[in-house]
């Protein structure tokens, strides 16, 4: 077995389209008008509109995500996170230090689900931590 994707189930397809199109740097792939695709090294990610799923009988609902971070590995989490240019209704945690030693940044994407911008620390930041 092999692991394929996460798929986030939506409403607004377009709305999380351009969300993610802006924490990942790259254009979805859009093979049906109803479905959008981030493939990337270690995990992909699918945005299905709720039509995908109409056969289901409401099994997924979208906007109701309140247990699963998506994450993402960036290079400079203070960067990244300012990049995104977020209300801060949309911020759950700003740019922070972890105890562990990862930076991470908490955001809401347009549907609300939580997604974890991280970056683990070099040699150097374990030794001299960066100062908040």
């Amino acid at each position: 077995m092999s692991f394929a994707s996460i798929r986030i189930v939506t409403d607004d397809l377009d709305g999380l389209v351009a969300f993610y199109e802006r924490v990942t740097g790259q254009q979805a792939e859009r093979p049906a008008p109803v479905f959008a695709r981030f493939s990337g090294p270690g995990a992909n990610l699918a945005i299905a509109s709720t039509a995908t799923v109409a056969m289901l009988g409401g099994a997924l609902v979208p906007a109701t995500n309140r247990s699963v971070f998506i994450e993402f590995e960036v290079a400079d989490v203070d960067g990244a996170f300012a990049a995104l240019g977020l209300t801060s209704d949309a911020v759950v945690l700003e740019p922070t230090t972890m105890a562990w030693g990862n930076r991470s940044a908490l955001v809401r994407d347009p549907d609300g689900n939580v997604v974890n911008l991280f970056s683990t620390p070099t040699a150097d930041e374990l030794v001299s931590p960066r100062a908040e």
